[in-house]
């Protein structure tokens, strides 16, 4: 297929459909609405399934138990609509569920404004919810890239049997990119579900879909068989891009929405002579620590870019493990910075290293 020119809501909802999701459970909010009014248009011509539901916590509880009964099932929200559904990822987490979710995050706290932000990182990459569990998070920078990971997160989800969460922010969400929603994702070789609750057709045993465990013995044992499997997927599942690795004095990391800026911003220091280099996460969690004993003895110091007042720099520092100097740039509350803001802000730094 050629690329078509889409917007990013509605190609994230087609990038869905590509990736087998017959199943969408969601409710209003900017400035992701185009996602789900996309869906509701189209959904019916695959056989799939979509429901607006009376609010975020019964459309998360509609994941809860279409993915129960073995059914590919996604949703949507922002910022606010995602703290709503967080007891629900919990469930669906504890309850070893496949499911995808997709957060268009816009500023706050609270209510907060619709513009970019990248300030749900936290919420994101914590799990969010009660309990010893993790989302398997990814944060494309651009709608191809959104697309294929999307297409992709399905069969993660199956995998390793957990929650995906794809991250992405307004400004990726509202823009317009020519993308190809026909790209080849390599297939994994999936289990068959004989966990979900189908029914018995008198040729096995009634399965039990559940994350209460009342015995504390029990609920520690099933929460080490998880840990287990968390270790397994951030063995697996780091996922990040290095640009302008060739002997840089000084390194960036970026993910999303600011990484797109920080690819312009070292455009300006490269013509000046600055050699910069650009570590992009695509997973943030599990976060890309291995990337960091990659860097080149070249490498001064780290500055953390993010539209937050700063959520990743943690994990950079903890990634980094105390090697080099970390600094830190980040707009919120949607502000979007300028390229030449972080040209600035990686002067300023240079010249404190020396």
């Amino acid at each position: 297929m050629a690329k078509v020119m889409m917007k990013g809501n509605e190609a994230m909802a087609l990038a869905a459909i590509k990736g087998g999701c017959r199943a969408f459970f969601g409710y209003p909010i900017t400035p992701q609405s185009e996602l789900p009014e996309y869906l509701a248009r189209h959904m019916h011509k695959y056989g799939g399934v979509f429901l607006q539901a009376e609010s975020e916590v019964a459309a998360i509880n509609m994941v809860y138990g279409a993915s129960g009964a073995g059914a590919r099932v996604m949703t949507s929200s922002s910022s606010p609509g995602i703290a709503l559904k967080q007891e629900g990822i919990s469930y669906i987490a504890g309850a070893e569920l496949p499911a995808v979710i997709i957060n268009v995050m816009r500023g706050g706290p609270g209510l907060g404004g619709i513009q970019p932000s990248q300030a749900d990182y936290k919420q994101v990459t914590r799990g969010g919810g009660n309990g010893d569990y993790y989302v398997l998070a990814f944060a494309p920078e651009n709608l191809q890239e959104t697309v294929n990971i999307i297409k992709e997160s399905f069969d993660l989800a199956d995998l390793y049997r957990n929650p995906v969460m794809i991250a992405v922010d307004g400004l990726i969400g509202q823009m317009m990119e020519p993308v190809d929603l026909d790209v080849e994702i390599s297939k994994k070789d999936l289990p068959e579900k004989t966990w979900a609750t189908t029914g018995t057709d008198g040729k096995r045993p009634p399965v039990n879909v559940n994350s209460l465990f009342l015995d504390a013995q029990d609920l520690e044992n099933h929460s080490f068989k998880l840990d287990k499997k968390y270790k397994l997927i951030k063995e697996n599942e780091q996922r990040y891009e290095f640009v302008n690795m060739d002997n840089p004095e000084l390194v960036i990391v970026a993910y999303g929405t600011m990484s797109r800026i920080v690819r312009s911003a070292l455009e300006i220091l490269n013509n000046e002579g600055i050699k910069v280099g650009l570590l992009r996460p695509i997973s943030i969690w599990p976060f890309p620590e291995k990337a960091f004993n990659e860097l080149p003895d070249s490498v001064k110091g780290i500055l953390t870019c993010e539209l937050s007042t700063g959520q990743m720099v943690d994990d950079v520092k903890i990634a980094n493990d105390g090697k080099l100097p970390v600094g830190f740039f980040g707009r919120t509350g949607g502000m979007v910075p300028e390229p030449e803001e972080i040209v600035q802000a990686v002067k300023d730094m240079l010249r404190g290293l020396k």
